[in-house]
């Protein structure tokens, strides 16, 4: 059981109202505890606060027979099982409860390791844990790399400067995928920048960061409870992809889990392949839909809710959403996208040469430059080079020059 749920508390629950309910007072009720719930726009129903921006939901039944849900339905989005809600109603009671199962969840339980080693010796093989070691060091060995988890304080200004550039890593990740990302909406996203700040402060969330030297290339935003870790939103720079972002921040997530005593690191909802390599606890997301069964309205819109949820849950079982999500992508960026093209290229060992006069330095960080900036991190990664010693020349022919401490080569590219 999830405990000090933290999107129950009053500072998550008050400003998802300011954003999505024009900040109106949530109703509360005798018969369901923990919960508040506003009232659904166009039909008779109460929708639990946070809605569908939660990573879990937890609440507990009255066991006395309160008649406040008389002639009503509730709805309560994303229930992970493993919460293990006691959802039985008070013998004699009318209240039902119907449950649909939704987005697969994933986690690791960590309760029973004393360290990061232990997780990894049960978890991978002899040969993923070297592969797993070799991405952290290398990538630790080729750029000026530093980790920091912000949890109970942050200044406003630092905290703007992370925010701002987990959007733009955000963005580029999905403009490269090509997918449209519901976190981005404006709305949604102010919620998220709005949200996070206070609840830092109070250590119901955190912003774990990647830095290479001073420039944020990997954000996390979670959430906190007393035992569980939420991962909520993870995004790293595409342009480190030969590193293996994803996997590094999951490692020093898992270590800083273990070192806070906390047992359980949600992955939350969602199948993604990496889930199901480091993940040991599988279960489901379930909408909880309480109604009134003597009430014929109630029962009938009770009825009606499962068999739209079940029904959206068989389409996402046929990868129908993540096809809405890229026609909703090209739909909204038809105008401005571009085809792209496979960037070829061959590195040629000029160590032992002269450089060539005339050359003319590029700066990697120029956006024009991001094919060349994945080459350059091609050759470091390759040579086990440091982007300190980095210099990239060019001749303008589509030749450029990548010149390290200890080696250099010429790279031609179509």
């Amino acid at each position: 059981m999830v405990k000090n749920n933290p999107f129950l508390s009053d500072t998550y629950t008050s400003i998802w109202s300011k954003h999505f309910d024009q900040g109106r007072k949530a109703l509360k009720l005798d018969f369901l505890k923990n919960i508040g719930f506003y009232k659904h726009t166009s039909l008779p129903l109460h929708v639990n606060l946070g809605k569908t921006l939660t990573k879990g939901m937890n609440y507990s039944l009255a066991p006395k027979n309160s008649e406040d849900y008389k002639k009503k339905v509730f709805l309560i989005y994303d229930v992970p099982r493993y919460f293990n809600i006691n959802s039985f109603t008070p013998s004699g009671s009318t209240l039902k409860i119907h449950k649909s199962k939704q987005y697969p969840g994933f986690g690791i339980e960590l309760g029973q390791y004393n360290n990061f080693n232990e997780y990894m010796l049960s978890t991978f093989s002899k040969s993923s844990r070297y592969k797993l070691n070799k991405y952290k060091k290398r990538f630790e060995a080729c750029f000026e790399v530093s980790y920091k988890m912000y949890s109970g304080e942050i200044s406003k200004d630092e905290y703007d400067a992370v925010f701002d550039s987990f959007k733009k890593l955000l963005t580029k990740r999905f403009d490269d995928k090509q997918i449209t990302n519901n976190n981005l909406d404006p709305k949604e996203w102010q919620f998220y920048y709005d949200v996070a700040y206070p609840l830092i402060l109070e250590n119901k969330a955190s912003l774990f960061v990647i830095y290479d030297g001073s420039t944020p290339i990997g954000v996390t935003l979670n959430y906190h409870s007393e035992n569980i870790l939420f991962d909520a939103i993870t995004v790293f720079d595409i342009d480190y992809a030969k590193f293996h972002l994803g996997s590094v921040t999951i490692m020093k997530l898992i270590e800083y889990c273990i070192s806070e005593k906390i047992d359980f690191f949600d992955f939350s909802k969602g199948y993604f392949d990496y889930k199901t390599r480091w993940s040991n606890k599988t279960y489901d997301f379930e909408y909880h839909i309480l109604y009134d069964s003597a009430s014929f309205k109630a029962k009938t819109l009770a009825i009606g809710l499962k068999s739209f949820f079940d029904f959206k849950q068989k389409l996402r079982d046929k990868n129908v959403n993540e096809r809405l999500h890229r026609l909703t992508y090209k739909l909204k960026n038809r105008k401005t996208e571009t085809p792209t093209l496979e960037t070829q290229f061959k590195f040629e060992d000029i160590s032992s040469e002269s450089i060539p006069k005339g050359l003319t330095e590029i700066d990697l960080n120029l956006s024009e430059n991001h094919k060349i900036k994945t080459l350059a991190f091609e050759f470091l990664y390759l040579n086990d080079e440091c982007s300190i010693n980095l210099k990239t020349l060019t001749d303008t022919t589509d030749q450029y020059y990548f010149i390290g401490k200890a080696k250099k080569v010429r790279v031609s590219t179509n």
